[in-house]
């Protein structure tokens, strides 16, 4: 299903009627979430109403000078698309508001929620909603504002036990490398998304991998350097293309064996050499890790690591 997410609420169509609630960041739309998503979609089906996902963007209602904004799991276009897949009728993103001050929680709510989005009853995780600046509506308060404007609130419970699912929780998985356990939490691999553009071509020249090298937007959460299986796919594919998705092998770090500095993320297509792809936008979705980063004393034993990455590679790709 392809939603196209409303940038704030004047696009909010001025005929939308009313509409069960889903809030909040919603970044990496994990577990997590997806509970959150499951609750509004519940109460959409009692009430007949469609569900609409308000996305908060980090730095909604305006961030302290010196914070810095956690890196993005998943970017807007892409979180709207799985929210869509998880019932959502529509998006709304609530942008970022650099300098601005954070709207006072009585005042967001009958602006955003009852006003604009006619909300007959509201889904959030037990943390409430973040509206920037150290402001927040905590779920007790928020269901003190639903009985004051007439709308239920659900509030849905932490999933994962001992180890709740978070999105941070998720950036610390893929800072370690652990790529198992994150796309364990996220419910999916996780993903990066880009434009493949030229490196250093050693891959195709030089080693015999022929790699895509992926620009990724900065404030990527990009996984710990190392080797990983996974997959890479077209995100606009040509039309008519006949392939937009192949397993492979992918690399992130320096190239130490090169004394590189700039930090990469390259795509080895498993048993292909025969693909163009610079210029195309494509997402590396990473599945398993296959081993860190390491320097070799020759490109002979690069390649020889190389060789046995692919192999890996290919029997986690059997496995599914």
């Amino acid at each position: 299903m392809d939603v196209r997410p409303w940038h704030g609420l004047d696009e909010v169509p001025r005929d939308w009627g009313g509409s069960v609630v889903a809030a909040g960041v919603f970044d990496g739309v994990h577990r997590g979430h997806q509970a959150v998503l499951a609750a509004a979609v519940e109460r959409s089906r009692a009430l007949g109403l469609p569900v609409v996902a308000v996305v908060l963007e980090p730095g909604f209602g305006g961030a302290g000078p010196d914070a810095a904004p956690p890196a993005v799991l998943t970017p807007i276009d892409r979180r709207a698309e799985l929210l869509a897949a998880l019932g959502a009728a529509a998006v709304c993103v609530l942008p970022a508001s650099a300098g601005a001050a954070a709207p006072e929680p009585a005042l967001f709510v009958r602006r955003v929620l009852v006003e604009r989005l006619g909300a007959a009853a509201v889904a959030v995780g037990d943390g409430g909603l973040d509206l920037g600046r150290g402001a927040a509506i905590g779920a007790e308060e928020l269901r003190g504002l639903g009985e004051r404007h007439g709308f239920a609130v659900d509030v849905v419970a932490p999933v994962g036990g001992a180890e709740p699912v978070t999105s941070e929780r998720v950036r610390a998985l893929l800072e370690a490398g652990d790529a198992d356990a994150a796309r364990e939490a996220l419910g999916r691999p996780h993903r990066v998304e880009g434009v493949v553009v030229h490196g250093a071509a050693r891959g195709r020249e030089l080693l015999g991998f022929p790699t895509a090298n992926l620009e990724c937007p900065p404030g990527t959460a990009v996984p710990g350097d190392g080797v990983y299986a996974g997959r890479m796919l077209l995100t606009e594919p040509a039309p008519g293309a006949a392939e937009t998705a192949w397993p492979a092998a992918i690399s992130v770090g320096t190239n130490p064996t090169f004394e590189g500095a700039a930090r990469t993320v390259e795509g080895y297509a498993l048993d292909r050499d025969d693909l163009d792809l610079y210029g195309r936008r494509m997402a590396m979705e990473f599945t398993h890790r296959i081993r860190g980063q390491r320097r070799f004393a020759s490109v002979d034993e690069l390649i020889e690591a190389m060789g046995r990455d692919v192999d890996r590679a290919r029997e986690l790709a059997g496995e599914g």
